[in-house]
């Protein structure tokens, strides 16, 4: 696991009360980012067989019930980064999935629960769909979320995945997903990650910035471990496992390292820096394992969706699903459920 590094602490952090419609930027201080340290990142490991055995454990340590169960089901729903990346999208589609993103669950199922005002913690799209996600969403309070930087490979020409960055936020893209450049990873050349990211940032101006590693295809826990602290010394402000395109996505070992990154970073700098697991979470009891791992490693503050999201698609239906169980004590089909 990543090792202290040295004390970086910022100063003047605030601890403003989170709002689960406002950004990240305008609830917790952005992320100003610090010079890179190659000796904090070169001490980072991973004990792969530790993280496995604890990894596995997790399921089964916590069974939830009834109501305490029908929170966190709604606190997932809450940091739900609702999504559609597909190459046949249209703005049909787009429109559709924010309405159920404004409304993520049956209005009569909100009511029962006490939650009239529940929504998704963002819709992410591509460039194509930004200009219908906003015009869908205005008044909602839910930011658009736009993937960005050649996504999903992250291998065009870098000035063009810097205007692209431009032209979405130009749009009206409030976050961008980037992807980093495996091979720097790869190499071990942190100095051109570093510079990657940091120009990354500068281009996303006040956007908030989600970095995606791609941890599927960067080989070892240890690289995992080292790009997210570059990442986040380069000013991410937040660290996100995949593209949901990778043979292997989010998984509980791999967040565990990047928590422990979270965590050691925030301890060195004073500085929170948000988490997004995505691809291949689709279960409602998967995303409480999550959200669990998440409370256990980094405390309750990070779960709110301006230090925490899912990746997802079509996670909201089965927690739907579970959620109208909670209510009528039957299960739906979940044709019932659907997201857009």
């Amino acid at each position: 696991m990543p090792e202290h590094g040295p004390q970086h602490r910022q100063t003047g952090q605030g601890e403003a009360q989170p709002d689960a419609k406002n950004l990240p930027q305008t609830v917790e201080q952005r992320n100003p980012g610090i010079p890179l340290d190659l000796d904090w990142v070169m001490r980072a490991t991973a004990n792969r067989s530790a993280i496995e055995r604890r990894a596995a454990s997790l399921p089964g340590r916590r069974s939830l019930k009834k109501d305490h169960q029908a929170a966190w089901l709604a606190r997932a729903i809450s940091c739900i980064d609702l999504t559609t990346l597909a190459g046949d999208d249209t703005p049909g589609r787009v429109q559709r999935l924010c309405a159920k993103a404004r409304q993520p669950v049956r209005a009569d199922l909100l009511k029962t629960l006490g939650l009239p005002g529940l929504t998704v913690g963002a819709v992410c799209v591509y460039h194509d769909m930004i200009a219908p996600a906003v015009t869908a969403l205005a008044g909602s309070g839910i930011p658009v979320a736009a993937v960005s930087t050649g996504f999903p490979a992250g291998l065009s020409p870098f000035h063009l995945r810097l205007a692209e960055i431009g032209e979405s936020v130009a749009a009206g893209a409030a976050e961008i997903d980037i992807v980093i450049s495996r091979r720097h990873v790869l190499t071990g050349n942190w100095q051109a990650l570093y510079e990657e990211m940091q120009a990354f940032r500068a281009a996303c101006g006040n956007a908030h910035v989600k970095a995606i590693l791609a941890t599927g295809e960067l080989g070892t826990l240890q690289n995992v471990a080292r790009a997210s602290l570059i990442c986040m010394m380069a000013g991410a402000d937040f660290i996100k496992t995949s593209t949901g395109k990778e043979p292997v996505n989010a998984t509980l070992p791999v967040t565990l390292v990047m928590l422990r990154a979270i965590r050691d970073y925030h301890d060195a700098t004073g500085v929170r820096v948000g988490y997004k697991p995505a691809g291949g979470i689709s279960k409602a009891k998967d995303a409480v394992t999550y959200l669990a791992l998440i409370k256990d490693e980094l405390g309750g503050r990070w779960l709110r969706p301006d230090l925490f999201r899912f990746g997802a698609s079509s996670l909201l239906g089965d927690i739907e699903r579970q959620l109208e169980h909670h209510v009528s004590g039957a299960y739906s089909a979940g044709w019932r459920h659907a997201i857009s």
